[in-house]
């Protein structure tokens, strides 16, 4: 079985307006026994220039909410669904979520996580393959199947979204904490299974 460096993609030119726009390729970061593993939808300018997902003002509100619920960037992984900036910070399009897919799921199966937490619109639809209402559908769970293996996805709001609007705080700190539930982060039930505790 290989490690987490053996995911890191050094070259990629699958998609050429990435290519152009990125000035480095951005892959997940954290342990790779992390239990819970967050999916964001790309590197924004910060994080293209620093090679790390949610670095920026969003990176802080999530570090933050983190340490409420007793996680911190140490422990948990954090990755999007794309490695490279689009430009001008646009959503990804369905081709360049595809390209990079195979990367995400490679991640995902050798990760294992406990839980996949999606932050915002375009990772919950890209991994569910539907439309989603995220602030109506933020703390649910889910099953996904990820290389054929079934994985439990929890949605969440974008950190960003609480920059925004801070009537989003609550949504979003309430999937981070039952994130962390999910996970088992205190430690206190052990040995549960995978799926349980929907």
């Amino acid at each position: 079985m290989g490690t987490m460096e053996d995911l890191c993609v050094t070259e990629c030119t699958r998609c050429p307006k990435l290519v152009e726009s990125r000035s480095r390729i951005v892959n997940g970061t954290g342990p790779e026994d992390a239990d819970v593993l967050f999916v964001g939808e790309g590197p924004g300018a910060q994080e293209d220039e620093q090679g790390e997902p949610f670095v920026g003002r969003s990176g802080s509100v999530l570090d933050e909410q983190l340490r409420t619920v007793g996680l911190d960037r140490e422990t948990v992984r954090i990755t999007n669904c794309v490695r490279c900036r689009p430009p001008e910070n646009r959503d990804p399009t369905k081709k360049e979520l595809e390209n990079c897919r195979g990367y995400l799921e490679t991640e995902i199966d050798r990760l294992e996580p406990d839980v996949i937490v999606t932050l915002g619109k375009v990772p919950t639809e890209h991994l569910l393959d539907r439309s989603v209402s995220v602030t109506k559908e933020a703390g649910s769970v889910e099953e996904v199947r990820i290389e054929g293996t079934p994985r439990r996805l929890l949605i969440c709001v974008h950190p960003a979204a609480t920059l925004y609007d801070r009537s989003q705080e609550e949504t979003f700190a309430d999937a981070i904490q039952r994130a962390a539930e999910l996970a088992d982060v205190d430690g206190s039930e052990g040995g549960q299974t995978r799926l349980d505790g929907f």
